[in-house]
């Protein structure tokens, strides 16, 4: 059983003939919403590469929390430990021009209220938590504790990277999944100078397994005891929205079902690499036949 512990949010996306500079007002001709939040999104992820899934977290009093929910429901995951609490929905205002580039206002709303305790006595050994940076770090510091001491896995997908103490959640995370520009903040605020490999060989010298994803060039990981490295799988890339989070998602569903590392590793590439061949983040998570058969071309 994976348990995500994390963001749920409401996408609202204007397409805009261009952004809009301070103080000017730019009009679209439409606008559309999609189910979002990196917990979220991971956690159809996951649940599409063939686990069983729980979400934690929390949705507001508001209109926007079925839409935001609509995608987990149908997909069958457990949200019997969501709670819904007094104020709003999160809820993301994106804005987008032509060539892809994009203007996001983020509000968090009930994602800042969540609590570790809502984990509490929901592990047992072998399960796996899995947490990014939308929500707070000490609640997820925590919550990983509650994991760990139960014998369960934590996976660490620090996006976006979190203010506070970044090396609390690194003592309890036994995988950390990071991108480039996620590593370099993270080996800055660490005093890790180098290149993705040698923050990632720093990090696993401390007895965890840490994953840098490297957009079209693929993937490099350390353990305390082997590297690898692999290729991304070549596909006809529409939109990279979602990638990381499929990777997220794929990753940890192998890596419950007690998968070979190697393994996990390349259906986390194969499903980050299909995720860029479908528009949007939930709807690009691809499903378990398909991650598996292109998982199997990657040397």
């Amino acid at each position: 059983m994976i348990t995500v512990f994390g963001s749920i949010n409401l996408d609202l996306v204007v397409a805009v003939p261009r952004l809009p500079t301070a103080g000017e007002t730019v009009s679209g001709r439409d606008h559309q919403t999609f189910p979002g939040g990196k917990g979220a999104n991971q956690a159809l992820a996951a649940r599409r590469a063939g686990a069983d899934v729980r979400f934690i977290g929390a949705v507001g009093q508001d209109s926007f929390a079925d839409l935001a929910l609509l995608n987990l429901r149908q997909a069958g995951i457990d949200l019997s430990g969501l709670r819904t609490m007094a104020g709003s929905t999160g809820l993301a205002l994106i804005g987008i021009d032509p060539a892809g580039e994009n203007q996001i206002i983020v509000a968090s709303g009930t994602n800042a209220r969540v609590e570790a305790s809502w984990l509490e006595g929901r592990f047992g050994a072998g399960d796996t938590l899995l947490v990014q940076g939308e929500v707070p770090l000490v609640e997820v510091v925590e919550g990983a504790r509650h994991a760990r001491d139960a014998g369960a896995s934590v996976i660490w997908n620090p996006a976006p990277v979190p203010e506070g103490d970044l090396r609390a959640c690194l003592d309890v995370a036994g995988t950390v999944v990071v991108n480039l520009s996620e590593a370099a903040e993270i080996g800055e605020r660490l005093g890790i100078a180098g290149d993705p490999e040698t923050f990632a060989e720093k990090l696993a010298a401390d007895g965890r397994s840490v994953v840098v994803t490297l957009g079209a060039d693929g993937v490099l990981a350390r353990t305390p005891t082997a590297r690898y490295r692999f290729g991304s799988p070549v596909v006809k890339a529409v939109d990279s929205t979602g990638a990381g989070d499929a990777f997220c998602g794929a990753l940890a569903a192998a890596l419950d079902r007690k998968a070979p590392f190697e393994r996990a590793l390349k259906e986390g590439a194969a499903a980050g690499a299909l995720a860029c061949t479908v528009t949007g983040a939930q709807s690009s998570a691809p499903h378990l036949q398909d991650i598996a058969r292109l998982a199997d071309t990657i040397d």
